[in-house]
């Protein structure tokens, strides 16, 4: 048999965590290095390798049902590869250090099992869709896989140069900036994007670290019916565009 389809075979590397292409992740176990893979994910294993669900304390239960925020995980172990990959979403890993790192957990795929993770509140006056008031902190040493929809925008926070991020593009961020959750709008208008530009919610950073930001807002087109009522046609609420939209599948 023959095709162009055998350019696309399994790529031959001696990482641990390497991308199969851009919108596959690839990682080699060795019997004694777990991961955790958002549940659903594997697309393809080699070896005898074996996929469980990870035990969510009552706390991380709590703690979800109260701020939307966390991780349905599972846990693949054994000796061999496997890959993963998310409605075709582009991946990205990310070495975790000391600094820690903020992130939506729509957009995590994979990380180590020894980095830790936990809910954490973002300032904010108002529980919008997009980036809103809870994250995932994500701390320890070790690597994470992101997904973003598109090729994403790195940039750089310094003292004397912070970043506005739309919060519905926002990805993830040095857990070490300060952040501040604004619209840019009248108090009369705070419940709806902003006159007719189409704009809304903004992130602002400030200190020294990163932000990464995607080509694509979380939320669907603004007269887009999802869910019910009215909150769920602005992204508010459990029938809003954030809880519809979970991947960012719109993207």
């Amino acid at each position: 048999m023959q095709s162009p389809l055998f350019a696309h075979n399994d790529s031959q590397t001696q990482e641990r965590w390497s991308l199969q292409s851009k919108q596959m992740l690839r990682v080699t176990l060795e019997g004694h290095d777990d991961i955790l893979a958002r549940k659903g994910t594997m697309v393809a294993y080699q070896g005898l390798m074996e996929f469980d669900a990870e035990y969510q304390s009552n706390n991380q239960g709590r703690s979800r049902a109260h701020t939307g925020e966390g991780l349905d995980l599972m846990r693949c172990h054994g000796q061999g590869t496997v890959y993963l990959a998310n409605l075709a979403q582009h991946i990205h890993v990310v070495d975790v250090e000391q600094d820690g790192l903020t992130v939506d957990s729509s957009y995590v795929l994979a990380m180590d099992s020894g980095l830790h993770h936990e809910v954490i509140a973002v300032d904010s006056l108002y529980g919008i869709s997009g980036s809103g008031k809870y994250q995932l902190n994500i701390t320890g040493r070790g690597r994470v896989a992101l997904m973003t929809s598109g090729a994403p925008l790195m940039m750089q926070v310094t003292p004397d140069k912070y970043v506005n991020c739309d919060a519905d593009a926002i990805v993830a961020w040095s857990t070490g900036l300060r952040v501040q959750m604004q619209a840019q709008t009248h108090t009369s208008g705070v419940w709806r994007r902003r006159g007719n530009t189409g704009e809304g919610w903004e992130l602002s950073f400030m200190g020294s670290g990163y932000a990464l930001i995607q080509p694509s807002e979380l939320l669907p087109p603004q007269n887009a019916q999802i869910g019910q009522g009215a909150a769920a046609q602005f992204g508010m609420g459990q029938h809003g565009a954030r809880a519809q939209n979970q991947g960012n599948a719109w993207g």
